[in-house]
């Protein structure tokens, strides 16, 4: 990143953390002037950026959640100040466990000045760790599944950035946690247990919302590439379910036609790449093919 200072800012209203009740003043980037050149977009529903002449590569993800640079209790803004009253003491117990987890990691971390990839995959690291202190109605299993699924693109980045570090290694045990979560999620859910908020900003992304089909796309395909392997008995299961997922997301008739086409092109194409799969691993087998009445 070229000149920090030109692509972000520090709010000049101070957030108080509710947990300790530091003052900070919080990051967050500056818009237009030609900082963000949208790139592609892949398979995860991520916006790849490409590098301007001028700023540089730009992570937007980096700046996306509030973190207290004291205690590092962090959440998305909209919910940092709104930690039930009855986990606040629960969250300020666990300082001492955020710290030591992250300290291995990433021993010199500092969101008093401007962010790096470093601060930024803390930051989800954090998240995840303090969605526990939320009751239901702020869909923290589900949240807590996206911040690992951006953590897992940030330590990808970082990765191509800092090769020879293993971030990659990291990077996969984040996917797995977002296909735990996103899995997770849909099953409570579908169960009543935390009915997904009408509001809810699904993403994953920061640039468009995939709402709920693509939870559902995210939770096969994070079951499709990240899913245990080594029993194949069970992962011929695993694909099965994953692909009656994908199937939901097809429609029936003129539904589908009201879904996302970047949902519904990925959708079809890896619903195949999972026959295909299942096909290898059970030769013969009959592969059923739910999409057949679809739009």
């Amino acid at each position: 990143m070229s000149d920090v200072q030109k692509v972000t800012f520090f709010e000049k209203k101070q957030t108080v953390c509710p947990i300790c009740a530091a003052k900070f003043f919080r990051e967050d980037l500056l818009s237009g002037g030609g900082r963000l050149i949208a790139g592609n977009l892949t398979k995860e529903l991520r916006r790849n950026y490409e590098p301007s002449k001028k700023f540089g590569a730009i992570h937007p993800l980096i700046y996306a959640v509030t973190v207290c640079p004291v205690c590092y209790f962090a959440a998305l803004p909209q919910d940092f100040a709104s930690v039930p009253d009855a986990s606040v003491s629960k969250a300020e117990v666990n300082t001492d466990d955020r710290r030591e987890s992250v300290n291995a990691i990433f021993p010199q971390l500092d969101f008093t000045a401007p962010r790096t990839l470093h601060e930024g995959v803390a930051s989800y690291f954090f998240a995840t760790m303090c969605y526990d202190f939320y009751d239901k109605k702020f869909n923290p299993t589900f949240k807590a599944g996206l911040a690992s699924l951006r953590a897992a693109w940030l330590l990808s980045d970082l990765d191509k950035a800092e090769q020879g570090e293993s971030w990659d290694h990291l990077a996969l045990l984040f996917y797995r946690k977002a296909h735990f979560y996103y899995e997770l999620a849909l099953e409570r859910e579908s169960g009543a247990q935390e009915a997904f908020d009408a509001a809810l900003a699904f993403g994953p992304d920061l640039d468009k919302n995939y709402g709920y089909y693509g939870v559902i796309y995210l939770a096969a395909y994070l079951d499709y590439k990240y899913g245990p392997t080594a029993d194949a008995e069970k992962r011929i299961a695993a694909l099965q379910y994953a692909r009656r997922m994908m199937a939901k997301i097809f429609g029936v008739g003129k539904s589908s036609k009201n879904r996302p086409a970047a949902i519904l092109d990925n959708a079809k194409e890896v619903y195949e790449q999972m026959g295909k799969e299942i096909e290898k691993l059970q030769p013969g087998a009959q592969v059923d093919d739910e999409s057949s009445d679809s739009a």
